[in-house]
């Protein structure tokens, strides 16, 4: 008799002890009790190729034996003081932040979760600044607490029904729905000009920051244009106000780069990071220039941040990235991935765009009429599933394949989840 609950068991659980705000992927979800590098296992045995990583979180694999080796012999000795008291790891692991971080960012606070790094962000943001105001981008989203909930734009995600005043959104830049119906390049980056209109129409003048996502993850893997970035921080830098880049889903070679902020030629004021600095475990933190982070002088702590298993953790991380040279492999699987999801958008009139950088892709299911295709997107991501294959999926209107998988997917593991991709959609006549 196995020893586990199975879904259905895990299901009458949620409803009965779980908040229902919590929902799953899938009809007919599997439960999952093993990972191993880019493969999952269910609890019939049955193996899955992750191409979802827990949402761009398990860049290195999961399992890591050369992870969890330093994780396990950390937890054996200290596991947790605290970091008002004096420990190694989480210093040495903020220097390695300093090096591999663009531009002169240097300075960093350690927490647990993305939220409360872009939360930490924007508290920085405002101490320097003196300022409370802040410009956020439609279809963004920076996490769950009143403020960064405030800051999502994407309307699904706002769930508090008393949001934070003081927040103004600007357009993305979301070429293939552009929200002010022009065409790149003819558009002299339209979206990134309405920047300084929102400051001029809409705040005091002298807002503390605008925060973005390097690329918009649940937006649909939406990439900006060349240029974008480049003419936001132009912008910004006229009225005093900080660039805040939220590289929870897209740092650590997600893009082919270390911060797929590092593609726009564009070094932000402070930057968050979360999810694949830990490979599962619970690390996140901000980083910012010597001269802002100076500023917030006043106490401040986080009880598990930069926790000693957490932050060995993220230091192996760092050296696995370089020494299996998961930046290039994330380059090139990436552009099989991509190229091969364009050849098939060619066959399959359902994929309407494909979009992306390194291995963080989408491809927008659309109708005929390019209104989005949920439920055929949902139909083909179930049969994926039955196949082996967890893609996940986010957008707007919730129409987006995403594909994030870990980095060190081989191009063999392209080739065979592209095959089943053209498979499901031949079968389904899409």
């Amino acid at each position: 008799m196995s020893q586990f609950i199975g879904a259905k068991g895990i299901i009458e659980k949620k409803k009965k002890y779980i908040m229902p705000c919590l929902g799953h992927f899938y009809s007919d979800p599997p439960q999952f009790v093993k990972g191993n590098m880019q493969y999952l296992y269910d609890v019939e045995g049955k193996k899955y190729l992750d191409c979802y990583a827990g949402v761009s979180v398990i860049n290195c694999g999961h399992c890591n034996p050369e992870i969890t080796s330093k994780m396990c012999e950390q937890i054996q000795t200290l596991q947790h003081v605290c970091n008002i008291y004096l420990t190694e790891n989480f210093v040495n692991l903020a220097e390695r932040l300093a090096e591999e971080t663009p531009g002169d960012l240097q300075k960093t606070f350690f927490c647990s979760t993305g939220t409360e790094a872009n939360e930490g962000s924007l508290l920085l943001a405002s101490i320097y600044t003196k300022s409370s105001e802040f410009i956020a981008l439609q279809s963004g989203l920076h996490g769950r607490t009143k403020l960064t909930m405030s800051l999502t734009g994407i309307g699904m995600w706002r769930t508090d029904p008393n949001p934070v005043g003081g927040i103004h959104f600007a357009p993305n830049p979301y070429c293939y729905r552009c929200p002010l119906n022009k065409k790149y390049p003819e558009c002299d980056l339209e979206c990134a000009n309405r920047v300084e209109e929102v400051i001029k129409t809409a705040t005091s003048g002298r807002p503390a920051a605008l925060i973005a996502e390097s690329i918009q993850g649940n937006a649909g893997i939406v990439v900006p244009p060349e240029g974008y970035f480049k003419r936001v921080k132009e912008i910004l830098n006229k009225y005093g106000a900080l660039l805040i880049a939220d590289e929870v889903q897209t740092g650590f070679a997600r893009s082919g780069k270390m911060f797929a902020i590092e593609n726009f030629d564009v070094v932000p004021d402070i930057m968050s990071v979360a999810k694949a600095l830990g490979n599962g475990q619970p690390i996140s933190a901000f980083i910012s220039t010597a001269k802002i982070a100076d500023t917030y002088t006043r106490p401040g702590a986080s009880t598990l941040g930069g926790n000693p298993v957490s932050s060995v953790a993220a230091l192996a991380v760092l050296d696995y990235i370089k020494s299996h040279n998961l930046m290039q492999n994330a380059k090139e699987r990436g552009e099989q991935l991509k190229s091969g999801l364009i050849e098939l958008a060619k066959k399959h009139s359902i994929i309407g765009d494909v979009r992306g950088l390194g291995l963080m892709i989408g491809a927008e299911f659309v109708h005929s009429d390019k209104t989005p295709a949920f439920e055929e997107l949902d139909k083909v991501l179930e049969e994926l599933k039955d196949r082996g294959f967890i893609v996940g999926k986010n957008g707007v209107g919730r129409n987006v394949m995403a594909f994030q998988p870990p980095l060190i997917i081989t191009e063999e593991n392209v080739n065979d989840i592209l095959n089943a991709v053209d498979m499901v959609l031949s079968a389904n006549k899409l």
